[in-house]
């Protein structure tokens, strides 16, 4: 778009329907993150897509788009991530007190195996230049632009009955060699999807009891930090 065409690229903002805002309230308030409960079904090409669109049309600043998307889909791939994130997960049971670390091991983390399609989705520092506007004094607001584009697949993979699991758990040089990822290159997630038939009525951290939500007013502060 030109500069002279800023006061032309106006449009409507109405608000939505009842039943669209009830819509995206369910997406949010019912959104998991999957970690055991993946089908075998395929995700069609065009349904992908729009979820890949969904996250394209995530905010970013400066508008540098920093993210790119890694499908990855070969089992032979995906065994080996798997086993890089077992390795890991063996270390981060040792971390916890010995009276957490049965529970941890019940949080069956199988995403990277079940699921029919992975995504590593990373972040480019370089994209938009060495100076980008919103970026000049926080240097992660790329990294955080990733994440919004995330989210935005998370949702839109909800409405499409997909199920969607974060993979925080692996030595980043593991996957940054396993698919030869520039050292540049910022890896900010690996997602597991596939179609899901049952979810979680609550986040299952909070089913099996290893942490509960905490209660938004304690969050929430009025005109600076700990302010009520």
């Amino acid at each position: 778009m030109r500069p002279d065409d800023l006061n032309n690229g106006l449009v409507a903002a109405e608000a939505f329907t009842d039943d669209e805002r009830a819509a995206v309230y369910r997406a949010i308030e019912t959104r998991r993150d999957v970690r055991d409960q993946f089908l075998s079904n395929t995700i069609p090409d065009d349904v992908l897509r729009r979820l890949l669109d969904a996250a394209h049309a995530a905010p970013s600043v400066g508008f540098m788009q920093p993210w790119n998307f890694i499908l990855i889909r070969d089992e032979a791939v995906r065994q080996s991530a798997w086993e890089a994130f077992s390795r890991a997960n063996e270390e981060a049971e040792a971390m916890f007190p010995e009276e957490k670390r049965s529970t941890y091991r019940s949080l069956k983390l199988e995403g990277i195996r079940k699921a029919p399609l992975s995504i590593c989705v990373t972040s480019d520092p370089d994209r938009a230049g060495p100076v980008v506007l919103g970026r000049t004094h926080n240097s992660r607001m790329d990294s955080y632009s990733t994440v919004c584009a995330i989210q935005n697949l998370w949702l839109a993979a909800r409405a499409e009955g997909i199920g969607v699991g974060w993979v925080s758990i692996f030595h980043d040089e593991d996957v940054r060699a396993l698919l030869g990822i520039p050292d540049r290159v910022e890896i900010v997630a690996w997602l597991c999807l596939g179609y899901v038939d049952q979810l979680y009525g609550e986040p299952e951290l909070a089913i099996k009891g290893w942490r509960q939500r905490l209660p938004l007013e304690d969050l929430v502060f009025q005109d600076g930090w700990g302010q009520k």
